[in-house]
C-alpha cells in the first residue's frame, strides 16, 4: 500500500456484546476500576452511512480508558436496526468488532484500502472529527476504525 496504516497510531480496541453492562461487570472486576458511563446514542445521523446508506441504529456505549496510553477498550452494545455493530454480532457473537487507528491522511489511506478491495462499513462526520470502518473481516479477522490523527 502506498498510504499504510501506521501501527504507532493504534488508539481503540471496540468489542460488540449483547449486553453492555454483565460485560461492564466483567471487564471492570477484571481490572478493578470504576464502571466508566453507559451513554445511549441514536440515530439517524444525516452525516453517516452504513454500507452507502443513510444510517439509522442506535447503541450503548462504554469507554474504557487506559491509564497513561493513548489506547482504550470501547464496548457496544447495537440495537436490533442494521448498523456494522450488529452486523458483526449476528455473524460472530460478542467480539472484537475494530481496532482503531488515528492516521495522517486519513482520506488516502481510506482510498488506498478501498483500491485494494477492502469495502467502506461506515463513514461518519462529527464537529471536529470523523470515523470510517473499513471491512476486512476476511483477510484480518477484525474490521478496522481510521480516524484523522
Amino acid at each position: 500500500m502506498s498510504h499504510p496504516v501506521a501501527l504507532r497510531g493504534l488508539i481503540q480496541v471496540a468489542i460488540v456484546v449483547e449486553d453492555i453492562d454483565k460485560a461492564l461487570d466483567h471487564w471492570c472486576e477484571l481490572f478493578a476500576i470504576e464502571r466508566p458511563q453507559v451513554r445511549a446514542m441514536g440515530l439517524p445521523n444525516d452525516d453517516e452511512t452504513y454500507r452507502g446508506q443513510p444510517a439509522h441504529y442506535g447503541m450503548r456505549l462504554a469507554v474504557i480508558e487506559v491509564p497513561g496510553q493513548q489506547v482504550v477498550i470501547e464496548l457496544t452494545e447495537p440495537d436490533h436496526h442494521p448498523s456494522t455493530f450488529r452486523e458483526f454480532l449476528d455473524k460472530h457473537g460478542e467480539g472484537v468488532h475494530h481496532l482503531g487507528f488515528a492516521v495522517e491522511g486519513r482520506d488516502a489511506v481510506v482510498r488506498d484500502l478501498a483500491q485494494h478491495g477492502h469495502a467502506l462499513r461506515v463513514e461518519a462526520f462529527y464537529p471536529g472529527g470523523s470515523w470510517t470502518v473499513v471491512d476486512l473481516e476476511d483477510v484480518l479477522g477484525v474490521n478496522l476504525n481510521i480516524k484523522p490523527a
